[in-house]
């Protein structure tokens, strides 16, 4: 019996066959044949017998998610995909089912052998899945291009290594949140890497000038987060009951949510179905504006917009593959859904027609709500979750002072024009006292300067959406946000003079702060600022759409709008060389880092909710998009977020007391390493504890504020500016963890 019933999934698109499947077919099964992975024993376990691999039938996944591909590449991606099943299916019974994660370790290690980024293959293959990996990688990686093979390797090796992560939550009984189990879903999947193999099937790849950009990572992630979902609700039934494995998201949001498992399996399908919507958002409205903005030639948008629409092809094709495979809890889906069908294909072009129309109708209401917040509308009486934290308060005894210092400063940058600001309300925000938290062991002139990045921060934060957000100029956003980028010299360019205030500012800080940085640091400090800075734009856009954000875009978005990113970049800048930079790129340190800005993130949505939506008429709120999102309403979307927030916590403890000292061992940090990455984590603790303690003293979101207006208010109309209608969520937005300028 089927633990849920499969719920109407969002499939707009119309699933197609490639002709070549019966060759792809014969070819898979004949090489997998010569590679030894049918009917031949692994440590006295056979993996696949004949009748497993027919009954799988990944020719028929290729075929349906490659419906354009030519027959040499077809039998090239099915070879692939058996692989990478085989791998799965290797792995789960050599190291999942025994819990031997140190024989893990090492076997990965061997795999890792076999994918060089550039240079020959030398290691020797003792298994299936070496072998399998050798032929393969020297079939493939020498036809595509430097920036796809680097792209290729990252994803495949992401794909190997984080079974480690999984296989650490079976042996602990651990079930991640979901933001956890989104971010390492996308690695251990594989989605990413199947996204690489439609680029090399169809000969179409994104521009390396582009394929980092936000766009093109959107539309990737997006793809990885719809395919991962869909994969889990029609595996949950062998993933979950018979393997014993806790990575599912169905299992993830029933655990999180506390709820049924057919509720949580529809949790699922909603959140798969806000990623397709993001998708197709992406691909409408943000990825024409990259070619623009990157000058990208003919070719390579042709290129692009085939990899868009083999993202597509790979969705549909995927889910008509599910419902087909034995893998798979699909019993019926097929009769119940157009009637009984052949294994060849979709019954004809009227049925996929009225599918489509089904999936389209289903979830209309979804996407409608998006759009259809009333701004401004009055909050009603919450019971605010309690917030505590484990960690202890230290402020810096140079706090009084830094307080004044900041006032002058600001008058000086021209900040307090009593249009945005006032030195009213630069006192009642109270930033320096945000800074002392933070940062408890600065020096007086580090806290100057600390108090100084928050105030342009937080005052940036609020002069975009007054002064374009009222207007819809997200053009004029565009320009403003790219001179700013003048003012960020990597090798001591001259800056222009500035038009404005927050051009004096940045030009002011970036010199005090960057005086003594190596060039890499400050490459490393100037992308975190450029990155905040459109993020700002992106929530001016969302503004002007008024689209309430899809719930993962959101939370990794808000890294950025609230500076999170730039706070891990300076600390790691004030950590001079004693850690390989490879180490802040592990599962480890990036499960400490943005648990942590998770975190803080959430708790400012929490304690400015009636800032934003009541009188700022604001979309970017963690509490707003849950409601949106779960159709719920403001108190149980508040609980919601507090247990995310207790959830993340849990994560970032968990990492810090277990994971970390296991990061130690297995790469061999020296001691002085290891004592920058404690001392690390301990900054992070202030950070939190200072960032609690300042929403909880300052002023910025009590009822007399929220109603305060400087003296002699200009309308937009006279004045580029107009009232105090800010985020609410940037007075943390760049950390005081600065380094000794």
């Amino acid at each position: 019996m089927q633990p849920f019933a499969l719920p109407e999934f969002y499939m707009p698109y119309p699933a197609r066959l490639n002709p070549n499947l019966g060759r792809a077919r014969a070819h898979s099964k004949a090489w997998a044949h010569t590679m030894d992975m049918i009917d031949v024993p692994q440590h006295g376990t056979v993996i696949w017998d004949e009748g497993d691999f027919d009954s799988h039938d990944y020719a028929l996944l290729c075929a349906y998610t490659h419906p354009d591909a030519g027959a040499p590449e077809l039998d090239l991606v099915t070879d692939w995909y058996v692989w990478v099943f085989y791998f799965d299916d290797h792995f789960l019974e050599l190291f999942k089912r025994t819990g031997d994660i140190d024989s893990a370790r090492a076997y990965l290690d061997r795999v890792a052998l076999f994918m060089p980024v550039t240079g020959e293959i030398t290691a020797t293959p003792e298994n299936p899945v070496e072998r399998g990996l050798e032929d393969l990688w020297n079939r493939t990686v020498p036809l595509r291009s430097a920036g796809w093979r680097r792209r290729f390797t990252d994803s495949t090796r992401n794909l190997l290594d984080e079974s480690l992560w999984e296989l650490a939550n079976i042996n602990e009984g651990r079930v991640s949140n979901p933001v956890e189990y989104i971010e390492m879903r996308r690695k251990v999947g594989g989605a990413p890497w199947s996204a690489n193999l439609i680029e090399h099937s169809l000969h179409a790849e994104v521009p390396d000038s582009i394929a980092a950009k936000r766009p093109m990572e959107v539309l990737r992630d997006c793809f990885a987060d719809a395919v991962h979902l869909r994969n889990d609700l029609f595996s949950y039934q062998r993933e979950v009951e018979d393997e014993g494995e806790l990575s599912n998201g169905v299992l993830v949001f029933e655990k999180f949510l506390g709820c049924s498992t057919q509720e949580a399996a529809d949790a699922v399908n909603n959140l798969l179905t806000s990623r397709l919507h993001q998708f197709e958002h992406t691909a409408l409205t943000e990825v024409p504006g990259v070619f623009e903005e990157h000058g990208v030639d003919p070719a390579g948008r042709a290129e692009t917009f085939a990899y868009v629409k083999g993202l597509q092809d790979w969705q549909s094709g995927g889910h008509e593959w599910h419902l087909r495979s034995s893998r798979y809890m699909n019993e019926g889906a097929l009769e119940r859904r157009d009637g009984p069908e052949q294994l060849g294909g979709p019954a004809g072009l009227g049925t996929s027609a009225a599918r489509i129309f089904s999936s389209l109708a289903a979830t209309a209401p979804q996407r409608m709500r998006s759009f259809q917040h009333k701004p401004f509308e009055p909050v009603g009486p919450i019971d605010q979750p309690e917030i505590t934290l484990p960690f202890p308060l230290t402020l810096s005894p140079h706090l009084d002072q830094a307080r004044e210092n900041v006032v002058g400063w600001s008058q000086a940058m021209g900040i307090l024009d009593g249009v945005v600001w006032d030195e009213h309300k630069l006192r009642a925000f109270d930033l320096p006292l945000c800074a002392a938290g933070i940062h408890p062991d600065a020096t007086p002139e580090q806290l100057d300067l600390t108090s100084g990045w928050l105030t342009w921060g937080t005052y940036g934060d609020d002069y975009y959406p007054v002064v374009f957000g009222t207007t819809g100029n997200v053009a004029g956003a565009k320009a403003m946000t790219e001179r700013f980028k003048l003012f960020l010299p990597v090798d001591d360019e001259p800056m222009p003079p500035p038009l404005n205030a927050l051009e004096t500012a940045l030009a002011d800080l970036w010199s005090r702060t960057t005086a003594t940085m190596a060039r890499d640091f400050r490459q490393q400090f100037r992308k975190a600022i450029v990155d905040m800075l459109e993020s700002w734009v992106w929530e001016l856009a969302n503004q002007v759409q008024n689209r309430i954000p899809d719930p993962i875009d959101y939370v990794e978005m808000r890294r950025k709008t609230f500076g999170s990113e730039l706070t891990m970049s300076l600390c790691r800048i004030g950590h001079g060389r004693t850690v390989p930079p490879e180490i802040y790129r592990t599962r480890t340190i990036q499960a400490i880092e943005h648990s942590a800005m998770d975190y803080a993130c959430l708790l400012n949505d929490v304690f400015s909710y009636r800032k934003e939506i009541q009188y700022e008429g604001e979309l970017h709120n963690a509490v707003l998009v849950v409601r949106n999102f779960l159709d719920v309403g403001e108190q149980e979307a508040f609980e919601v977020v507090a247990n995310l927030m207790a959830a993340r916590l849990q994560e970032f403890q968990h990492a810090v007391d277990v994971a970390l000292p296991t990061l130690f061992t297995d790469y061999n940090l020296d001691d002085a390493a290891r004592k920058t990455l404690l001392a690390y984590t301990g900054e992070l603790k202030n950070w939190l504890a200072g960032i609690l303690n300042w929403h909880e003293g300052c002023h910025r979101y009590t009822e007399p504020e929220l109603s305060y207006r400087p003296a002699a208010p200009v309308t937009p109309a006279a004045h580029p500016f107009s009232g105090p209608t800010g985020l609410g969520t940037s007075s943390l937005k760049i950390s005081s963890l600065l380094p000794t300028p």
